[in-house]
């Protein structure tokens, strides 16, 4: 049983709710849905009752709780014993998709710099990042955020550091740009990027202007590529499009199609502080950002 499914069901016995469990876990009850389904299918058995509203713990799930609480502990003691027990252990990086491909190399250059500790670098959505730096499976964390639309929202228990701004861009080849209908690539709604898209973009897309969907990922990476192909505009991070902007095999739209820019932030648990590899944390700080 892994350390992060046992706080996923513990949050659900402790909170009574999906949805205020899925607050407690930093995600979006969707995506904590999908875990539970996701932890019931890997273990071959139901664990909730979902024939109640609220849905919650079966009964005979419910009476594990005082083990499972008691396991939790012993993985979360042991896992800081290992920790701490060997300096020389990796470090690993959670990112959001666009941030591995633009800024983790800048990242992972400084960490390993004059020998240092080895890096392991993870991709994931937002809220996937954030629940990695919480249950421990990553060291730093580095995010986008949109305060207007899709905030940042941390508590005590987290350090953070601003590594700038960057504008999220509307991007498609030159012969695309043709006719009122514009055919554009869409990000799932449960990604941070879709919550940009349908609150911040889409909304305020011009007259006669008309999008059509023509493709949908999570993947910004895809995205881009999608774009280049012509199967449509993509948004996509400055950093990403860059050099294809550079080239002319890309061109930008922001003259005529909304534009954001979004936050970049670099964060840690504030208990970190005492780990082995916290000196690393200063030297990011100095190269990169100020506390924010």
């Amino acid at each position: 049983m892994r350390l992060d499914w046992l706080d996923d069901l513990l949050a659900v016995a402790d909170t009574g709710s999906l949805a205020r469990a899925a607050e407690m876990r930093h995600v979006s009850q969707s995506a904590f849905t999908r875990r539970l389904r996701a932890i019931e299918e890997a273990l071959g058995t139901p664990l909730l009752d979902r024939s109640r509203k609220p849905v919650t713990l079966l009964p005979e799930v419910a009476a594990q709780i005082p083990e499972m609480r008691s396991l939790a502990t012993q993985l979360r003691t042991l896992r800081e014993t290992l920790a701490h027990t060997s300096d020389a252990r990796g470090l690993t990086l959670a990112c959001q998709h666009a941030i591995t491909t633009t800024h983790s190399p800048a990242i992972v250059s400084i960490l390993t710099a004059q020998g240092g500790r080895p890096v392991r670098v993870r991709s994931d959505n937002r809220e996937e990042c954030l629940l990695r730096l919480l249950s421990g499976e990553a060291d730093l964390a580095v995010v986008y955020a949109a305060p207007e639309v899709a905030p940042l929202t941390l508590g005590r228990a987290f350090d953070r550091v601003s590594l700038g701004v960057e504008r999220l861009l509307p991007v498609a080849t030159p012969r695309l740009m043709q006719g009122p209908d514009l055919p554009y690539i869409a990000y799932p709604g449960d990604v941070f990027l879709g919550q940009v898209m349908a609150r911040a973009i889409l909304p305020r897309i011009p007259a006669p202007r008309v999008l059509r969907r023509r493709a949908e990922t999570a993947l910004t990476l895809a995205a881009h590529e999608y774009a280049r192909r012509g199967i449509g505009v993509a948004w996509l991070p400055e950093g990403m499009a860059r050099d294809d902007l550079a080239s002319g095999r890309l061109i930008g739209l922001s003259d005529t199609l909304p534009a954001l820019d979004m936050a970049l932030w670099m964060i840690r648990l504030t208990e970190s502080g005492t780990a082995p590899w916290a000196r690393d944390w200063s030297r990011l700080v100095t190269a990169l950002g100020q506390p924010g």
